[in-house]
């Protein structure tokens, strides 16, 4: 078996001279004399950015942060996986798988990272095709084939007992490993639940499960539009977010700003440095067409979890007020069947490791010392 090598990410010089000079000629659209993000990034937001991100950004200091971390590579299922093995001091650590999701990377765990190993030895994979577990040309992955990938890696590091957390893509996966190899899991904390997104599910709902239709057909007929894309023509979109760092910059910042608590500007939330670190890794991996692909698996297959079927290992829930979607306990139960533990948070969005990791990070604590 395939032992995992040690990775040091450097990017070229070259290629930072690049990306400065294409963000100097970014050509900019006008915008509709409509409210700023109304109908997607703001234009003078993103000149600010961009203007950032090409003289004041300095990426040597973000990948030295990434740096800090132990890094090695995989070759699994055809391809190099990349993830950060962050040992815990205790010697009997519970392993956990850590998941991140899209438009994130591991960039997204560098505050929660160091908070989770007082108590757990962490495994952060770049999810396949993301990133640091992107090169051109090289096979691609749903979700339920990436929870195989990830139980594949988690024999191979030698832990056939482990947890799992997750937000977005991330939360699927936990909740795929839930539902098809529950003995092997300790639990898995969420804080995205992949419940379908079916207004027909809830027949003569109650109050509560009222507020989330109302919730869920918004979201159906406003929030969409990018899976739509990504999940049908994701190649056609490529080509524009891989030649252009700022036509990419704005494909991600505008979730940034949707999907976090940021009180109507996106470093509310997060840094500016902090989501340019997360998109310039995007873009000196050329990997944001390669990250589309779960959304075509997913439109083009059937749901991670089957009809009919439940996940049954035990399930920790964190809700967060400006998550995409926050479906009812009532709802959830219908596919997670022994919920353990179920917090809702004041503050905090979809990128939770980010925006609130001390909260997060109590709640993933909290949710496995219940179970020892």
């Amino acid at each position: 078996m395939t032992s995992p090598k040690p990775f040091t990410l450097q990017i070229p010089d070259a290629d930072i001279a690049d990306l400065r000079a294409r963000l100097a000629r970014t050509r900019w659209p006008d915008e509709p004399p409509l409210a700023p993000w109304s109908t997607g990034a703001s234009l003078a937001y993103m000149k600010s950015l961009t203007d950032y991100w090409q003289s004041g950004f300095d990426w040597r200091v973000w990948e030295a942060k990434l740096n800090g971390f132990r890094q090695f590579t995989l070759p699994i299922r055809g391809i190099d996986l990349h993830f950060i093995h962050a040992p815990s001091r205790k010697a009997d650590a519970m392993p956990l798988l850590l998941s991140h999701g899209w438009p994130g990377s591991v960039f997204e765990f560098h505050k929660i990272l160091p908070l989770l190993t007082e108590h757990f030895t962490v495994i952060a994979p770049s999810l396949p095709g993301y990133t640091l577990s992107f090169k051109p040309g090289q096979q691609r992955f749903g979700i339920t084939e990436i929870a195989d990938l990830y139980a594949e890696l988690m024999t191979t590091l030698g832990y056939e007992r482990f947890g799992v957390q997750g937000g977005d893509w991330g939360g699927f996966v936990a909740s795929v490993l839930g539902h098809r190899m529950p003995r092997r899991l300790t639990g898995i904390h969420l804080n995205l639940l992949a419940v379908r997104r079916d207004p027909k599910m809830l027949e003569n709902p109650n109050a509560e499960e009222q507020v989330y239709l109302g919730q869920l057909n918004d979201f159906l007929k406003e929030e969409t539009g990018y899976q739509w894309i990504q999940g049908t023509k994701p190649q056609t979109l490529a080509f524009g977010l891989t030649d252009s760092p700022a036509g990419l910059a704005a494909w991600i910042v505008e979730k940034f700003f949707a999907w976090s608590h940021n009180g109507g500007d996106p470093e509310g939330a997060i840094s500016r440095d902090e989501m340019l670190a997360n998109i310039s890794l995007y873009w000196f991996t050329g990997a944001i067409g390669s990250s589309f692909w779960p959304y075509y698996a997913r439109l083009h297959g059937p749901w991670p979890i089957p009809d009919g079927e439940t996940v049954k290992a035990p399930t920790g829930y964190t809700e967060f007020p400006k998550e995409i979607l926050r479906p009812p306990r009532s709802l959830a139960e219908k596919t997670y069947v022994d919920i353990r533990r179920w917090t809702k948070m004041p503050k905090g969005g979809h990128f939770a490791a980010l925006e609130q990791p001390e909260a997060l990070a109590h709640e993933v604590i909290a949710f496995f010392r219940e179970l020892a």
